[in-house]
């Protein structure tokens, strides 16, 4: 099975040390994303949790996916205080983004993200068709 790396510059630019996807078939794994770059980096965790979520739907599309497409996600943050138990709005996202067919998800807690001001950061398994 042929494997297609890819970056995405204007929706999630990639790192010197890794591609933001690799497509391998019908499979793509999208490294993870962040609201790093945006007017979210920094800010409130939904706002991140938003602009991380449309970069990978954005990735997803351009590979002419669609929101129920994605399968897993992994979820790294900074503060469980945050994300659990979920808030109201945190529920209403997901359900606008994947319209009830939401992925699984594992929530993972970390002391540190690639840069302070940064709160999530999301890596997803889609399965395309």
């Amino acid at each position: 099975m042929d494997k297609v790396r890819r970056d995405y510059p204007d929706i999630a630019p990639a790192g010197s040390t890794y591609v933001r996807a690799v497509r391998a078939g019908d499979t793509l794994y999208i490294s993870g994303c962040t609201a790093r770059g945006t007017d979210a980096e920094g800010g409130e965790p939904l706002d991140q949790l938003k602009a991380t979520l449309d970069r990978i739907i954005a990735i997803v599309e351009v590979e002419g996916g669609v929101p129920s497409d994605v399968v897993k996600l992994t979820t790294y943050v900074t503060s469980m205080a945050d994300w659990y138990p979920i808030p109201d709005e945190h529920v209403e996202l997901y359900r606008d983004y994947f319209r009830g067919e939401n992925p699984t998800n594992t929530l993972v807690q970390v002391s540190a993200l690639a840069l302070p001001g940064l709160s999530i950061e999301i890596e997803a398994i889609v399965v395309l068709g």
